[in-house]
């Protein structure tokens, strides 16, 4: 899969549909690699007439890893925040909204329908604050405005947000099932040979411990998003499940109080995740939020 320069770092991305089709950008969340657009996922979204890009953040997967700017302690930036300071971080989710602006512009493409999953969400959001010209529509998935007098993660959920990832192959696939079956969707169908393959997946293309914490501390460091999404006029849906441990669903609920004329879509049992129960409604609102805006 091609890498593209942009601000700084090189990104991991790769498409599905025309070329010349609509962009439809997809953002993963918190230490998550591209892949978690699961393939079958985004062949759906390019065979309802879209041109589907999905990429490694910087610090995940394929993508540039910040080495140099050293291992955060998280503890010290939970801490400062809950002080009321800022935590200082390696960067922010400004500036990874200006790698995906920058990621649009190397692949010369002037405005996209965006689409951001947790963290992502949160990327897509600011994406639409700094850069409006580079949003048609905004489609934020169990995420945020960074409100801090929303309702926290459950302590399970928290804990394995918190719990680092094994280093070995074996025991990180079965971390991977475990944190699973904590966010996921009790709504819906647990597979865990279908969990253990994607956990092997993300494990064999490359897992990075210090990314994912430079990550969240940049989560932290970016504030409330909440006063400024009042300037977002993109055509927004907002996306959520009722049964999210680790953002509850008050947050996507707040996210869609946060910007003019968004719609919310609640999904009856869905949880931290994407299950694959869910995708046709999923790619379904997707493309017709899209389709809305383009007539």
């Amino acid at each position: 899969m091609p890498l593209v320069a942009t601000n700084g770092v090189e990104l991991e991305y790769e498409t599905f549909g025309a070329a010349q089709a609509p962009a439809i950008l997809l953002i993963m969340g918190l230490g998550a690699q591209m892949i978690l657009w699961d393939e079958e996922f985004c062949e759906a979204l390019a065979r309802r007439g879209y041109r589907v890009i999905r990429f490694d953040n910087r610090d995940v997967g394929l993508s540039t890893k910040l080495e140099d700017a050293g291992v955060p302690n998280v503890a010290t930036a939970l801490a400062a925040m809950a002080q009321g300071r800022p935590p200082s971080a390696a960067y922010t989710l400004h500036n990874m909204a200006d790698d995906t602006a920058g990621l649009l512009g190397a692949l010369r493409i002037d405005a996209a329908h965006v689409v951001g999953a947790s963290m992502g969400g949160m990327i897509a959001q600011t994406l639409a604050i700094r850069h409006p010209k580079r949003i048609r529509t905004l489609t934020s998935i169990m995420s945020t405005t960074g409100n801090p007098a929303l309702p926290p993660a459950t302590p399970a959920a928290m804990q394995v947000l918190m719990t680092p990832a094994p280093t070995q192959r074996e025991a990180y696939i079965e971390h991977h099932v475990e944190v699973s079956k904590v966010v996921g969707s009790p709504g819906f169908p647990f597979d865990p040979e279908a969990v253990r393959a994607r956990g092997a997946r993300v494990f064999d293309r490359g897992v990075f411990p210090a990314g994912i914490a430079r990550q969240l501390v940049a989560i932290l460091a970016s504030g409330n998003r909440k006063p400024l999404l009042a300037s977002v006029r993109a055509p927004t849906l907002v996306i959520h499940g009722s049964a999210d441990p680790l953002v509850p669903i008050a947050a996507g609920r707040d996210t869609a109080q946060a910007v003019p004329g968004a719609d919310l879509f609640e999904i009856e049992g869905m949880g931290h995740d994407l299950p694959r129960e869910v995708w046709p409604r999923l790619v379904d609102a997707i493309a017709k939020h899209a389709g809305r805006a383009a007539a």
